[in-house]
Parts: C-alpha cells; structure tokens; sequence
C-alpha cells in the first residue's frame, strides 16, 4: 500500500520569520517535527538512518538528531547502532496502544475473529475509521501462509481497502464523493478501483450483499472481505474481514466466505449492544 509521506519545509526553505519563531510558536513547531519523524519511522519496520530522516521529513540532519535525542531520552524512538538506524521505541507502542483499549469493544471482538478465523482458515482483521482513513486495530493469523497487508496499526485509505468499502457502502454518495475530492482514488495494482462510477456502483453491491470485497485491488494475489460492525444508532462502529491468497480466496469460496463474515459481524453487533440495518433487497 502507498505510504503517507509527511514532507515539511527545510530549515534553508524557510522565511525570516519562520526560520526565527518565538518561543511559544518554536514549541509548537518542535513538536510538529518530533510527531512528524514518528510518523515516518512508523512506516517502516526497517528503521531509517539520520540522513534518510531528514530527507523524508524534509529538516536539515541536525534538527532530525537534536529531535530524536529527545525522543530517545523519553523511550519513543530507540537507536541500533549496529545498524545506525532508528527505530520507534517502546513508549511509542504503550501510549498508542491505549487508543485500542479505548476501543474498549477490541477486548469483546476477539472471540469473534477467532471464530471467523476458524471457519474461513483466513487471517481475521477488525478494523476503525480514522480521520477518512482505516486503521487495524487486532488480527487474528491464519494458520496458513499469509502475506498481511497491513500491520496492526497501519492506515490505509479507505478506498483501497476491503474494510474501507464496506464502511463506506453505509455513508451517503455526498459523503463518498467529498472523501474522493480529499484523498483521490490511487491505482495500487491494475485491479484498483480508480473511477467514481465504478466505485459507486461497487458500493450499491455491497449494500444489497452485506459484504465488501478487496479482489486484488490493493496488492496483487491477495484478497480480501468484509462487513461492518454497528452501534446501537445502526451507524459503523467498526469493520471485521478476512484476508488471504487468491489461491485459497477463490471465486468458488467467495459468496460463502461473504456469508460467514456478515453473519459473525451481526453477532459481533449484538454482542455489543448495536443494531444490523436491514440489507436492501436486489
């Protein structure tokens, strides 16, 4: 999937002004900065050296080490210096797992992934929107060979995703098309959804099945589906989905692996007090 690259103006870049911020702006700015090179490490388990940092966050070498010092000192990013590459560090996971624990219904959902997990022998995934983007909350592994996606904790758009189809099958055609004007509809493989109607007419299937299917769209010989969990106002609380090779996702399994994932999200749903819409009829 793309990655989000967070650019920001050198310090060579910047104006008098900039360049010269009072301390009350020039905390904020750090901050930006810090929060900024976090980002960026987080989208690579491969960690980067100081040099790469500070191109890909735009900022000259020395404010990228004076920040990361920082943060290193406070535990966020780590430093392995057999590789002189940096690393998120351990503070980072603990302060961001409590987003998932304020997801307090991540603790009720993974009976349920465990059971979808058994049943299709797939990797089992739930899922949140975040800010137009999904975000993995938890997966459940398959017990066969699986390339995953996205790791716990990743974003992707919402409209190169399984999961982020079938949310967005419950949001007005207003509502889709604004996300379209803010994000675009990215070619990741030549399966990718890249033209509105098609999208659209995508999303009505998925109204009237229950179910939303990634073939191929986003990364080649992986596919993926999904269904939407309620809450008590039947509004998207979340989304669950299972993924796997082609060669095990087929054509043939499709309708029943559909089945199985909107029946275990309208449990999940009950379990947690929500209401299942009633699907349109074809």
């Amino acid at each position: 999937m793309g990655k989000n690259v967070i650019r920001r103006k050198s310090l060579e870049t910047r104006s008098p002004s900039e360049a010269e911020p009072d301390a009350r702006d020039g905390g904020v700015q750090s901050v930006d900065r810090a929060l900024s090179i976090l980002e960026t490490l987080a989208e690579d388990d491969e960690g980067y050296r100081l040099s790469d940092l500070a191109v890909r966050t735009g900022l000259s070498a020395s404010t990228v080490h004076r920040l990361l010092a920082t943060l290193e000192s406070r535990r966020f990013v780590q430093f392995d210096r057999a590789e002189s590459k940096w690393h998120v560090g351990v503070r980072s996971f603990t302060v961001g797992a409590s987003f998932a624990r304020r997801r307090n219904f991540t603790a009720q959902a993974i009976p349920y992934l465990r059971k979808l997990r058994d049943l299709t022998r797939e990797t089992a995934n739930l899922a949140v929107v975040d800010d137009e983007f999904i975000i993995v909350l938890t997966r459940m592994e398959s017990r066969e060979i699986m390339r995953s996606l996205t790791k716990v904790g990743g974003r992707v758009a919402m409209v190169t995703s399984g999961v982020g189809k079938a949310v967005l099958a419950t949001y007005s055609d207003e509502d889709v098309g604004a996300i379209i004007r803010h994000h675009g509809m990215p070619r990741l493989t030549e399966r990718s959804i890249v033209r509105p109607g098609d999208l659209f007419r995508e999303l009505a299937t998925i109204r009237k099945q229950g179910y939303a299917i990634d073939d191929e769209e986003a990364e080649m010989g992986l596919r993926c589906v999904a269904a939407v969990v309620y809450n008590a106002l039947a509004e998207p609380l979340a989304a669950i989905s299972v993924s796997g090779l082609t060669s095990r996702v087929t054509d043939a399994r499709l309708p029943e692996i559909g089945r199985v994932v909107r029946e275990v999200a309208a449990e999940l749903t009950a379990a947690l007090g929500g209401v299942t819409p009633v699907l349109k009829s074809a």
